[in-house]
């Protein structure tokens, strides 16, 4: 961990065992080890207006003015942290502490907006599933907790800006944690908007936001920000504010000329034909991944409720390695009023190896740039047979690698790479991690002679049981849900309004993403699916070799949902036994080819039966 050190002490008073600490003012993110333990049941207030951090901060009338001085404590039961007003903070709030469940620690924020400006943040280097583009940066973040347990983070009406690229929230090793009824955002979103005014033949005029800062450097357009910038790049999505559709789409902007009219309006000259077109909303990034918005790893029992997001840079929430999480009435949404229609880089909620239950539950997920909600573990690829009970397993994608993906007892699953089928179980009696990509494994049983090339392993240890229920999934360009888990999983009562791909996706492979893997007890009920790109259901494990009667996935349900269409497909499935789809109704134009609805291969015992099109009971043929 990165530590700030300065050569100067000062004595102050705090509500410690001792009346009176020296606390090194410099160091302002001690380790654990050098921290003072606070007094039971004591609060500390901190105002970033009129405080100051000579002040004794545990009375209300003299308080602190950073989180200088919490950062050097150990919090314990009944310890409170009160921020009594709106300001700016430049360093973070690094917690270490444990309440109890009688007695929690509490972090309050008064009513208001608060600015947080990341450059003297707590900075620290994190390898974070599909978002590793930058392994060695330090990552800023603002709230982080360590080996914490039973802290709330609350806050209603506290409105939190974000003055750069941060992590918002960090929890390691943490337990208990809530974080409730806090708003957050940035004041210069890290995904650039602009409004097409007009198209000619060889220029189109564009409003830039008044939020998306840039430059022209040398007739390109830079797009600016709070410590960062760079050109815009051809990735773009397309918003149709008439249709409320959203899709990705690439416009060649790096051949394009750019010169300004007027402020914040600037016209784009090209020689062929532009990709832009009038009245639509185009928003940019760069897509570098450096960055999770939310990061949680090693981390159990956490719940994140009425929380709001205006905007996140980065993967989104990713939770790594975790246990047991639950979001409820998270609302991603850019901020009423603002103009934009963009509220996350990337994806929203990305769950990488976690087990326990995973709730999404009463949510509003909109305006990303990626998927809405992706829950999945790691293939490893087998690359060595060491000895009879010892293997070398390698991190295969460039964007996941370097985080602790098993732990001594693990349970693990041999997988062939071409069937996606499992083939051996054993369990983890050593680790020996050998780099940032590669990792050995002693086992508490021989292992199979018959490893084949590129085979891989699970750890089917980490594997949850996911719900998610009464949630709007909307303006999303990929996919809503992706869900690759042997634990129980339920979609329920959800609205999948027009994802430009399809609404869910389950999928397992083990040579590109290496993402795992098969489920076996999927029950998708009462949805309503408006719009969706097609196939809407799209069950599609990457096996490249199928055998017959020996299907990847397994169990799959999908009953009593309503399907809006157009023209396209509600079901394809391969490699899957034993899916219902029943008593579903659908919505269409009379004239619907029922022949093309639903697409199997190599699907064992496929059952379909009362469904209705308009209200009226139809039969959907089975197409192989």
């Amino acid at each position: 961990m990165m530590r700030i050190i300065t050569p100067f002490l000062i004595l102050i008073l705090v509500g410690c065992n001792s009346a009176t600490t020296t606390i090194d003012s410099g160091n302002i993110y001690p380790d654990e080890s050098e921290r003072t333990l606070s007094k039971e049941q004591s609060t500390y207030y901190i105002d970033p207006v009129s405080g100051s951090d000579a002040n004794i901060g545990t009375e209300k009338e003299s308080p602190w003015k950073t989180f200088k001085r919490v950062n050097q404590l150990i919090l314990t039961k009944g310890n409170s942290i009160e921020i009594l007003a709106p300001g700016a903070f430049r360093e973070s709030l690094y917690l270490i502490g444990k309440g109890t469940t009688e007695a929690p620690i509490v972090v309050q924020f008064a009513k208001g907006e608060y600015d947080f400006y990341p450059k003297e943040f707590f900075k620290n280097k994190f390898h974070i599933s599909n978002a590793n583009d930058a392994p060695d940066s330090l990552k800023s973040v603002a709230f982080y907790l360590y080996n914490s347990e039973n802290v709330k983070l609350k806050g209603v009406g506290a409105e939190i800006n974000f003055r750069g690229k941060t992590i918002q929230t960090s929890l390691n090793n943490c337990s208990n944690i809530s974080v409730e009824d806090l708003s957050f955002d940035y004041k210069r979103p890290t995904v650039s908007e602009l409004l097409v005014l007009n198209v000619a033949k060889k220029f189109a005029d564009v409003q830039i936001h008044t939020d998306s800062n840039y430059e022209i450097v040398d007739s390109t357009l830079v797009w600016v920000g709070e410590g960062w910038k760079h050109n815009a790049q051809d990735l773009w999505q397309e918003f149709n504010p008439e249709t409320q559709q959203v899709s990705r789409k690439h416009i060649p902007v790096s051949t394009m000329r750019f010169s300004e009219l007027e402020t914040n309006k600037v016209r784009i000259h090209f020689d062929k034909k532009s990709g832009f077109t009038k009245g639509l909303v185009y928003q940019n990034r760069n897509t570098f991944r450096d960055y999770a918005s939310i990061f949680m790893q090693k981390s159990k029992n956490i719940l994140w409720k009425n929380v709001t997001i205006h905007f996140m840079h980065g993967m989104g929430i990713v939770s790594q390695f975790s246990e047991n999480l639950t979001f409820d009435s998270l609302v991603v949404a850019p901020k009423v009023g603002s103009g934009r229609t963009c509220a996350a880089w990337a994806d929203i909620l990305h769950f990488s190896g976690c087990k326990g239950e995973i709730q999404v539950l009463n949510s509003y997920l909109s305006a990303a740039n990626d998927d809405a909600i992706n829950v999945h573990g790691t293939h490893l690829r087998i690359t060595d047979s060491i000895a009879s009970n010892k293997i070398k397993v390698r991190f295969m994608h460039p964007q996941t690698y370097g985080f602790e993906a098993f732990f001594i007892g693990d349970s693990i699953e041999f997988i062939r790479a071409k069937t996606l089928l499992p083939y051996s179980k054993n369990v983890i009696s050593k680790i020996n991690i050998l780099n940032e990509k590669e990792v050995e494994l002693e086992l508490e049983k021989n292992i199979p002679r018959s490893i084949a090339i590129n085979d891989v392993i699970e750890n089917s240890s980490w594997t949850a049981n996911v719900t998610i229920k009464n949630n709007k999934i909307v303006h999303i360009p990929t996919r809503g849900i992706l869900t690759t888990t042997r634990g129980k999983i339920v979609i329920d009562n959800n609205e999948f309004f027009k994802t430009a791909m399809s609404a869910i996706l389950i999928s397992d492979d083990a040579n590109s993403w290496f993402e795992s893997g098969y489920v076996k007890d999927v029950t998708i009920s009462n949805n309503k699916f408006i719009d969706c790109g097609g196939p809407v259901l799209n069950i599609h494990p990457e096996n490249s070799v199928i055998i017959e009667g020996e299907p990847v996935h397994s169990n799959i349900a999908i009953t009593n949902n309503q399907f809006f269409l157009g023209s396209q497909q509600i079901l394809s499935a391969k490699s899957t036994g034993n899916i219902t789809f029943a008593t579903n109704n659908i919505r269409a134009n009379k004239n619907l080819n029922t022949n093309q609805l639903i697409h199997t291969k190599s699907c064992v015992n496929v059952q379909i039966f009362n469904n209705k099109l308009n209200d009226k009971v139809i039969t959907i043929p089975l197409k192989q």
